[in-house]
């Protein structure tokens, strides 16, 4: 089964050539060194002309995993149907008008194995955004790559952060999709997001999972993980719509962090 593509032509370009374009000239503006790519990054899933300044930091600093075809876990909310658990959905192919994005089925069957949390109801992901903009990224900045779709309805995710862990291998990327504070004026919504990100970076999933974000529930997953592995967190970027295409009376937040293995200090 195909999943096509919901907002092509709306949350970015539909034409491909005009879309490569697009997610190269983002990348481009994005100020990132990256040596050795990250375990995880966070990004954000508006719409390009949005977001697409900030997403972009995530997505460069995932570009030494390039043509090291890794399995990437792709965590987001689902935001239109509500359901209980984490779906996969039944697809084994994602196509974007780059092209199509290959699932890793037996990752997703491995999943499936466990039971709760994990379903394939396809109802969460074929209208969802969360996942689908990110993949445009993905496919410029990894080429080839194998994809586990996670879409989060209410879920413990200190319980998905276990089931997780213990299907993660060597060479699994993770990103997680979420925006932050939503149609705030400009200053509140930084300060509710710096709010926000302090506790990110410091891996604190329960409160996390209080804040005010979109994707908290994949977001705190990731911070329970980290905290478990010994990731650290980096915010590469932050910004609101109004640094970008929108009105600064009511505004939605936007950050992008790598986590990392700590460097072991020379002798």
């Amino acid at each position: 089964m195909t999943r096509k593509p919901a907002v092509a032509g709306t949350f970015y370009p539909e034409d491909p050539e005009v879309l490569k374009r697009t997610v190269l000239d983002l990348l481009e503006g994005a100020e990132v060194v990256a040596e050795i790519p990250p375990k995880a990054v966070v990004s954000p899933h508006a719409g390009y002309v949005y977001s697409g300044p900030f997403a972009a930091y995530a997505f460069k600093a995932l570009m030494p995993a390039r043509g090291r075809t890794p399995t990437v876990f792709l965590l987001g909310p689902a935001h239109f149907v509500a359901f209980n658990g984490v779906s996969t959905g039944p697809f084994d192919v994602w196509e974007t008008p780059l092209g199509e994005v290959a699932v890793d089925v037996g990752r997703v069957e491995e999943l499936l194995s466990l039971g709760h949390p994990f379903t394939d109801v396809a109802d969460p992901l074929l209208p969802e955004h969360s996942l689908e903009v990110e993949l445009p990224f993905l496919q410029v900045v990894l080429g080839d790559f194998n994809l586990v779709p996670l879409a989060f309805g209410i879920v413990n995710p200190l319980l998905v952060a276990r089931r997780l862990l213990g299907v993660l291998r060597e060479g699994d990327l993770i990103v997680v999709s979420t925006d932050l504070s939503h149609y705030h004026p400009d200053p509140v919504a930084r300060r509710l997001d710096g709010e926000t990100l302090r506790v990110a970076l410091e891996n604190d999933a329960e409160t996390l999972l209080e804040r005010e974000a979109c994707g908290r529930y994949p977001w705190s997953t990731l911070a329970a993980m980290a905290r478990e592995k010994g990731w650290k967190p980096t915010l590469l970027a932050y910004g609101t719509s109004a640094d970008t295409a929108g009105d600064p009376r009511s505004v939605v937040g936007y950050a992008a962090l790598r986590y990392d293995v700590p460097r072991t200090p020379l002798a």
